[in-house]
């Protein structure tokens, strides 16, 4: 959602009624996850994804209809054998949408949630989007990371289920919030917990053509990108243009007082001992979940080399990715960058690194 901020906050400022449709629950191989969005203008404008493509033109009529009568609706989609091209996903999985109106008197909230968002504050936005009781119907709860003491377990739970970035429905069974598979039919109150936080961070130390390359690729993956190079006349605006932050200081000084966490991916470029080994020193120690280092293979033994001289143990080390990247046969800066990428990707996510075309089961984990 974040990258349609601009649009709906113009869209809200006018006044008139859009419509969000939001993906609320996946089954199988669903091309988009939970919490993927599409927004619809009163004049028709179509904004986002919920499927990829398969579903778009159903979602859109569906939205089309909300613009009109502000009633929130939802809506399953997965195969029909009668007409599985047109409102079916041809993926073979199934997914549910939730249309609701936006405008300054039904989503009074927004103007908070487009703050957070630009401000990079987590937020969870609890919707109720199936209830026995009509007018409840699309009433929500805005829930930051601090909220919550104990009082209210349905607060409590989203607090919870923001902490873990996780987006879900969920049910409540009287001690808090309960997880719920889909929506289907069912008799009970569910809403759906859409649960924002801050980009992840990609670090970037060097300022080579590399660096230049990984910033742009890391960009566009979504990631907060700062680059950091001790020396002035190559850590410039000009040759970073379009990072999040732009610092001129030794890495590993820069590394001490900035705030990291399991998100956080690490990329040594320097190439050279006096900055690559100290930083390493400290980014092996740190709670993040990325840290690679470039450089050849012989490069890379007398870098452990060093590392062990300053302390680093073997349990550290093994935190390493060295040489940095998936073996993709990269060459240039921009194909190394993307083997850069595609190796933090797996890292996170658990991927095989194998051609899909040689695996079997899930795409979508």
């Amino acid at each position: 959602m974040r990258e349609l901020l601009d649009h709906l906050e113009a869209w809200y400022r006018t006044g008139r009624t859009f419509a969000l449709a939001t993906v609320v629950s996946t089954l199988r191989s669903a091309p988009r996850d939970a919490g993927a969005v599409m927004a619809v203008s009163a004049d028709g404008v179509a904004l986002g994804s919920v499927s990829g493509g398969c579903v778009e033109g159903a979602v859109y009529e569906l939205a089309m209809e909300v613009v009109e009568d502000g009633r929130p609706r939802t809506a399953a989609y997965g195969i029909s054998d009668d007409d599985a091209l047109m409102v079916g996903l041809t993926c073979g999985g199934t997914l549910e949408v939730y249309v609701e109106p936006v405008d300054p008197i039904r989503f009074p909230e927004f103007p908070e949630l487009i703050t957070a968002l630009r401000e990079g504050r987590p937020i969870a936005v609890a919707t109720v989007v199936s209830t026995p009781t009509p007018e409840r119907l699309g009433t929500r709860v805005l829930v930051g990371p601090d909220e919550g003491d104990g009082d209210d377990p349905r607060t409590d739970s989203i607090r919870a289920m923001l902490d873990a970035d996780r987006t879900a429905l969920a049910s409540s069974d009287g001690d808090g919030l309960v997880p719920v598979q889909a929506l289907g039919v069912r008799q009970d109150e569910v809403v759906f917990v859409r649960s924002h936080v801050p980009r992840p961070r990609l670090l970037v130390f060097g300022s080579n053509d590399y660096a230049v390359a990984v910033a742009r690729a890391g960009a566009f993956a979504g990631f907060r990108v700062t680059v950091c190079d001790a020396r002035p006349v190559f850590a410039t605006a000009d040759r970073f243009p379009g990072v999040d932050e732009l610092v001129v200081d030794w890495p590993d000084r820069y590394l001490a007082d900035t705030r990291v966490d399991a998100r956080t991916a690490i990329c040594v470029l320097t190439h050279d001992p006096k900055f690559d080994v100290p930083v390493l020193v400290r980014a092996l120690r740190m709670p993040v979940g990325y840290v690679g280092a470039m450089g050849s293979r012989r490069a890379h033994e007398d870098r452990l080399l060093r590392l062990r001289e300053a302390g680093v143990t073997d349990a550290e080390l093994e935190r390493l990715h060295s040489p940095i990247g998936l073996d993709l046969g990269a060459r240039t800066p921009q194909e190394t960058a993307i083997a850069v990428l595609a190796e933090i990707i797996q890292s996170h996510h658990g991927g095989t690194t194998r051609p899909l075309s040689l695996t079997s089961g899930r795409i979508h984990r």
